[in-house]
């Protein structure tokens, strides 16, 4: 039955990703103008443009232009940069790296620091930590991320000096120098991403605590830590999992402000490049890393939420 579901699973999530691909697709042919007089310049001669229409395949139907893109996709071939001339899946790979590892960072600091703040909330309700908590998270919530990035910015790398403002490595720094210019930008996304799941696992944690297999356990006379960490927080988990999920998709759109704002040399700085060069293929390759950062972490969260609940792995039942 388990295999059964996580089959169903894995092939909603190939059929997400595919229709993600072609509405990538016809979105970014949709554009207004010719390609080729958008490259060459409104005054490039109609043989040029003839010519890189060609070699473009522009003067070919969409759907086999799709077809084809897709069948060298499958094979990690994205087609070639139109500004740099070089292999796509090569330009992107430092910038992919750079912003790998700002992701995985804000991830297990965001994370890490909503668990444990929510929990606090939730079990010190309406005394002043969970007023404290939940105050400073509304902030949050409210705050736009380039704002608090440029706070940051301000108290952090102007007033006291403890790190650069912007970053002025390329990226093909080393992961060194890349890890040293992370901080205020990971500080940034990191303090945005917890303040939703704190305020879920806030609230999850208060009703698992008054549940009654809880109570039971209590009178058990288990001791609290082993109420909280065996029975309480892994149900308290499951309402956030896609919470989680959702904000770990978020960090695709979010790292493109805040690398803006830093100048960190991830895919968000190789995104607003290739967008004002018209360099529809790289804008297909992240378009696409994208829907995958999406898709996965919603099958990933599913199955953590499966795994997790096993009233999830038996199938509904008709009224």
């Amino acid at each position: 039955m388990l295999g059964k579901l996580m089959a169903r699973r894995l092939a909603l999530a190939l059929l997400t990703i595919v229709l993600a691909t072609v509405l990538v697709f016809v979105a970014l042919q949709a554009l207004p103008g010719n390609l080729a007089t958008q490259i060459l310049g409104k005054d490039a001669p109609p043989d040029a443009v003839a010519q890189l229409t060609a070699q473009l395949h522009l003067d070919r139907p969409g759907w086999l232009r799709y077809l084809t893109w897709l069948g060298g996709a499958v094979h990690g071939d994205f087609g070639t940069s139109l500004a740099t001339q070089q292999r796509v899946v090569s330009l992107a790979g430092d910038y992919l790296r750079n912003t790998a590892v700002l992701a995985g960072i804000t991830i297990v600091v965001g994370i890490t620091l909503a668990v444990i703040l929510g929990v606090v909330a939730g079990l010190t309700r309406d005394r002043l930590p969970d007023v404290l908590i939940s105050g400073l998270s509304l902030i949050a919530m409210s705050v736009p991320e380039f704002t608090l990035a440029t706070l940051l910015v301000l108290v952090c790398a102007v007033k006291l000096a403890w790190f650069p403002a912007v970053v002025t490595d390329g990226p093909d720094a080393s992961l060194g120098t890349i890890l040293h210019n992370v901080p205020l930008p990971a500080a940034a996304l990191s303090i945005v991403m917890a303040a939703y799941i704190v305020r879920m696992m806030r609230t999850s944690v208060i009703d698992v605590m008054a549940s009654e297999y809880v109570a039971m356990a209590t009178l058990r006379g288990l001791p609290r830590r082993r109420v909280l960490l065996h029975h309480a927080l892994p149900n308290a988990l499951l309402p956030a999992l896609n919470v989680i999920a959702i904000n770990i998709a978020w960090l695709v759109g979010g790292v493109v402000v805040v690398e803006a704002v830093f100048n960190y040399p991830g895919i968000g700085t190789l995104m607003l490049t290739a967008v004002h060069n018209r360099d529809v293929p790289v804008l297909q390759y992240i378009a696409v890393i994208g829907a995958l950062v999406y898709v996965v972490s919603n099958l990933l969260a599913d199955l953590a939420a499966t795994a997790l609940n096993p009233r999830l792995r038996t199938p509904a039942r008709a009224s």
